[in-house]
């Protein structure tokens, strides 16, 4: 026995073992209870077996017509993404030009926003008073506006695209700089060129990404919620405001769980194979490639304009249609009214209470989600950090579960479920915190083990034989080694719950809205003073999800985090 090396106190590892059963206990209660009783209302709503529920998907034509849309918007979103994602993914791949690391850094910026300050942006810029139909109408001298794309499938199309390009585009290039060039100029030599060299070569070698990236895509626009509630309108509806609808205007709970389990089975389904690919992809990733080079001819300086300029139209003439109308609707010039009409409640029927409240309310939530999602992030990432434990890996996937789970599902659970003692939790704020620290969770795990199993062992044994305790080590050695990753999860958290939106629309109170809640009451409220006060709140939660964004990206180093 080596006696320089300190003895381990009675009782530290049941005290270890003890934190880590704090994460699965908050996952047990707070997911899984919720799911179980979604599967109780729509097994057997009164106590026993009852399979009217699935009976009705199954014989009901507009069920059925509801299923239908929601598979084909995500497979005709899924390939419009990819088809414009892959020509702009060539650009950022082989040619250097200026303002390419900056564009393809703040092209993300749409994906992490609010879907209700998506659908906001794109109603600013080509709803019925948005700046293109604004305009127009000027222009032309008409009376109606020319563009009618309000509650259409083509508007849901546009932002679907919008949302998730920036996803498709980063994933594609990313893999494409780490694969070796010398392929390609093999087949060059051999007269491969043209469509041949696409054909034969490049989507063959990007096959698995192209997989992984139509997947993930397939899974964000098949649980689309605020885009299809708020801009498709009455006319549309995806299995996610279905359950919506099912749940809080017609209250049919059983329904709505059956509906519930579908979404279930289905993302479960889509999460298996989008983990399976990732895993593939992982094991062939080859240190990257410097293929980059200056445009040469007009040919190849026209192709990079084209897709610069596309996603420049694409990606951010919508936020900077967002900040115009919060500027402009119904005045003459410019004017701040709608962000001072924030500090009051013109009518009592849509908010309860003045809407810079609600602002207030969703920073109170976010600073409460991220130290629950920090400090329970914390102690999963240790738990899974450990390579030689056999439950890290059952756990790992585990824990990821909540990002394959809707939050639709995820607020449904919680108001059939969280009604009776002890957990009568339906009427309280805390859940809105508990909800959004499910869904911002794994982001923090997924930044922070990254770090902590980077951490060299020698360093630990060093410290411990020179008589540091677990807690030295773990404040003098690991948290300085992870606090980047751990403020890369803090950001994470802090922004998923500022803009989190198809759980909090189930558990809010009228009296304590968030602001994507209350952005989704006033813009389903006529009058320019309602568009126009979810105008200016847009832009605020746009410039906070932004300016957290940005520090994400300023802090996380190459390969730091997992998404």
């Amino acid at each position: 026995m080596d006696r320089n090396r300190p003895a381990v106190r009675p009782g530290a590892g049941a005290l270890r073992h003890g934190l880590l059963l704090v994460p699965l206990l908050f996952l047990a209660v707070f997911f899984f209870y919720p799911l179980l009783s979604i599967l109780s209302v729509s097994l057997a709503p009164d106590g026993q077996l009852d399979l009217s529920g699935f009976a009705a998907l199954i014989t009901s034509a507009y069920y059925r017509d509801t299923f239908i849309f929601t598979l084909w918007q995500a497979v005709l979103s899924t390939l419009l993404t990819l088809g414009l994602a892959l020509p702009g993914a060539y650009v950022f791949t082989r040619y250097s030009f200026t303002g390419r690391s900056t564009l393809l850094s703040l092209a993300i910026l749409p994906f992490v926003l609010p879907t209700v300050v998506v659908a906001a942006a794109f109603t600013a810029l080509i709803g019925p008073q948005g700046v293109l139909n604004t305009l127009v109408m000027g222009l032309l001298g008409l009376e109606t506006p020319p563009i009618q794309l309000q509650h259409t499938l083509t508007i849901i199309l546009i932002a679907h695209v919008f949302y998730n390009y920036p996803l498709a585009l980063r994933m594609i290039s990313g893999y494409w700089a780490n694969r070796s060039p010398r392929i390609e100029e093999a087949a060059r030599v051999l007269g491969c060129r043209g469509w041949r060299l696409w054909w034969e070569i490049r989507l063959p070698i990007l096959r698995p990404i192209i997989l992984a990236a139509a997947a993930l895509v397939f899974i964000f626009t098949f649980t689309s919620f605020g885009v299809i509630l708020i801009l498709g309108g009455p006319r549309f509806a995806t299995l996610e405001v279905e359950i919506f609808r099912q749940a809080i205007s017609l209250f049919n709970l059983p329904m709505a769980a059956a509906l519930s389990l579908v979404q279930i089975g289905a993302m479960l389904a889509m999460m298996a194979v989008y983990t399976r690919l990732q895993s593939q992809i992982a094991g062939e990733l080859q240190a990257a490639q410097q293929i980059a080079r200056p445009p040469h001819g007009f040919r190849e300086k026209v192709l990079i304009a084209a897709n610069v300029g596309l996603m420049i139209l694409l990606l951010f003439l919508p936020l900077l249609a967002l900040v115009e109308r919060s500027l402009t609707v119904g005045v003459d010039g410019f004017t701040t009214r709608y962000y001072q009409l924030l500090t009051v409640n013109t009518r009592q029927s849509i908010l309860f209470v003045p809407p810079i409240e609600a602002v207030g309310n969703s920073l109170l939530f976010a600073v409460v989600t991220m130290l629950l999602a920090v400090l329970l992030g914390l102690i999963t990432a240790t738990l899974l950090a450990q390579r030689e434990s056999r439950l890290a890996n059952w756990l790992d996937p585990l824990f990821m579960l909540p990002l394959a789970t809707s939050a639709v599902t995820l607020g449904f659970g919680y108001i059939i479920a969280l009604d009776e003692p002890p957990l009568n939790l339906r009427t309280s704020p805390l859940l809105i915190p508990i909800a959004h620290t499910l869904v911002a969770m794994p982001f923090v795990v997924r930044s922070v083990l990254p770090a902590l199993r980077g951490i060299p062992p020698d360093l630990r044994e060093a410290a411990r034989t020179l008589g540091a305790s677990p807690w030295q080590v773990w404040r003098q050695i690991d948290l300085p080694l992870i606090r980047r990753g751990l403020i890369v999860g803090a950001t994470f958290a802090f922004t998923v719950s500022m803009g989190e939106f198809g759980a909090s629309v189930f558990v809010v109170r009228p009296e304590t809205p968030t602001m994507p809640v209350a952005i989704y009451r006033l813009l389903g409220q006529p009058g320019a003073a309602n568009y126009g006060q979810a105008l200016a709140m847009s832009t605020i939660l746009m410039v906070v999800c932004a300016v957290s964004f940005m520090l994400i990206e300023r802090l996380r180093g190459a390969g730091m985090g997992e998404f």
